[in-house]
């Protein structure tokens, strides 16, 4: 069956009424575009991981019970916390250490005394959840989570340092099998990172500024950390973990203190709950304009959006206040500046290259995939306007172009052999192969012809059988990315229009309404924590759907 055999209404849709792409896509898109105003901090998803930490850190805050009830009521059956895998150790690892804190000073927390078991038993749980894991899991089931070393050495010393204040406490808050038991971290978790942190911290150090994402590890030494200019949004580190443990006794006593009003406005405005990293206004915005200028949905942009990105365009930009600027939010901002008219030169991104590769910032450890597609895309696309005469000097384009070039070949390089990509900044293959895909379909030529047909085919060979692609199960935002891949790279066998069309109806009916800010699914993005950033989705469902529609269906998608 071609993609053009779809059924406009009908057949596989849960509501073949109520959605049409050419009347509503553009609609959708400005509100999308108006709520990046409305809510200039960004739409992120709770984290288990940082929602503890304010338990264990913050716990005057209000909204106390509703985070201790939180945790106890996201705990999984097998007493972990957060995703499958290793994605577990860290959000278990932090909810476990809160509510080993409840228990430490009976009649000292608000938690009510007939709520004491439960706490009591979910933290054993969590306990022998995390005792078979660290004696099991190697350094490659771990997944490659910022701070992860530092957050996990940290936790399991304050865990085992409450194991023993339980032991010693009458009556003790545990069953007696806890009084001799204690984590032993692997060998691959062993501290160091940490002891050198924390001795920077006691000697008043200047420390990366990466480093106060995640300054809670720091302990009693956090409050202690030397901060030149706190924020305008009082947040540091853009973490409500980071900034709790920042402030001492007599700054979050003030009700007037900017990190305290940050801490309130973070849990007012998610359910009392917090995020792993907040604001995250540059990072939102760039993608979201990114993904619907590229599927022409961006038609009246409010030149408000347009002009905060273009403010740091020329220095390098970071997610948002109080982190290091990235090559990821600067590249990805610059290609979406281009696409709808406002070209600002990427010589910015030349800060961030290394010998081999663009890394996501300076000093990185790791490498990203997507960090360079996304650069690719910066460069390749402002070469076209500088080649076309539209924008900046002919004298840069030899570098822009070797440049391209370059990245084109490093990309088709880090392709995995069964024809997809990974990252360390999504859990998703699918996300990675559609960052990467899509960068060399654009810019890669003909040199990125065999790269792309082995993508392809690895999207089709992985589809599910009710039409959704996903690591662990279908999910909307998954089979966005590879319906983009199959539908913006190069023409396919004939079988990917069955591909294509059954990809279609799933997402039809698994989007539901874009509009709505309550969107929900699965948290497959990288920090701390895992989280979803729903603006960003949204708009990359919304903009695959419009995709489909101008060059697969006519007017009416479903």
């Amino acid at each position: 069956m071609s993609i053009d055999a779809v059924p406009v209404h009908g057949e596989g849709l849960d509501d073949p009424s109520t959605y049409d792409v050419t009347a509503d896509a553009d609609a959708t898109a400005h509100a999308l575009m108006d709520e990046l105003l409305l809510h200039p901090w960004g739409q992120v998803s709770p984290s288990v991981y940082e929602t503890g930490r304010l338990v264990r850190l913050a716990p005057w805050l209000a909204g106390h019970e509703q985070r201790v009830r939180f945790l106890l009521a996201t705990q999984r059956p097998d007493g972990g916390w957060g995703g499958p895998g290793g994605y577990a150790l860290v959000p278990t690892l932090s909810a476990t250490e809160a509510l080993l804190t409840l228990l430490r000073h009976p009649g000292d927390d608000p938690i009510a005394d007939t709520s004491r078991a439960s706490v009591a038993g979910a933290a054993g749980r969590g306990l022998d959840m995390l005792i078979g894991f660290l004696g099991s899991a190697d350094a490659q089931d771990i997944p490659d989570m910022p701070a992860l070393d530092l957050i996990a050495s940290s936790l399991i010393r304050s865990i085992n340092q409450l194991l023993s204040d339980s032991a010693a406490s009458r009556p003790a808050p545990l069953a007696p099998r806890w009084r001799d038991t204690r984590l032993h971290p692997p060998a691959w978790l062993d501290g160091a990172r940490l002891a050198a942190v924390r001795a920077a911290i006691a000697s008043g150090a200047d420390l990366p500024s990466k480093v106060f994402h995640a300054l809670e590890t720091a302990g009693e030494k956090a409050s202690r950390a030397s901060i030149a200019r706190l924020p305008s949004t009082g947040g540091v580190g853009a973490s409500p973990a980071a900034t709790a443990a920042w402030l001492d006794e007599r700054t979050a006593s003030d009700p007037r203190h900017p990190a305290r009003v940050f801490l309130e406005t973070v849990v007012e405005n998610h359910a009392g709950l917090a995020p792993c990293g907040i604001p995250i206004t540059t990072f939102e915005r760039a993608w979201v304009l990114r993904s619907l200028a590229r599927a022409g949905l961006a038609p009246d942009i409010p030149s408000a959006l347009v002009r905060s990105l273009e403010a740091s365009a020329h220095a390098g930009m970071a997610a948002a206040e109080g982190l290091p600027a990235d090559a990821d939010t600067t590249s990805v901002a610059l290609y979406a500046l281009a696409l709808v008219g406002a070209p600002c030169a990427p010589d910015a991104l030349w800060s961030y290259e290394t010998d081999t590769h663009f890394c996501t910032w300076k000093g990185e450890q790791g490498f990203s995939t997507t960090v360079n597609a996304h650069v690719l895309e910066a460069f390749g696309q402002y070469l076209e306007m500088v080649e076309a005469g539209s924008a900046g000097h002919t004298k840069s384009a030899p570098r822009y172009r070797a440049t391209r070039d370059k990245l084109v070949a490093l990309l088709c390089d880090h392709q995995e052999a069964d024809g997809r990509w990974l990252d360390r900044w999504h859990a998703s293959p699918y996300y990675a192969t559609a960052c990467c895909a899509l960068a060399l379909a654009r810019f890669g030529g003909e040199h990125a012809t065999p790269a792309l047909r082995r993508a392809r085919r690895w999207v089709v060979d992985t589809q599910r059988p009710d039409g959704s692609w996903g690591i662990w199960a279908g999910t909307a935002e998954e089979s966005a990315y590879a319906l983009q891949i199959l539908a913006q790279t190069r023409p396919g066998p004939a079988e990917d229009s069955e591909s294509i069309a059954r990809g279609h109806r799933f997402l039809l009916r698994a989007a539901g309404d874009l509009r709505d800010q309550e969107f929900d699914g699965p948290a497959l993005w990288h920090d701390k924590d895992l989280y979803l950033p729903s603006a960003i989705v949204r708009a990359e469902i919304l903009g695959t759907l419009r995709t489909l529609q101008r060059h697969h269906l006519g007017t009416k998608v479903c």
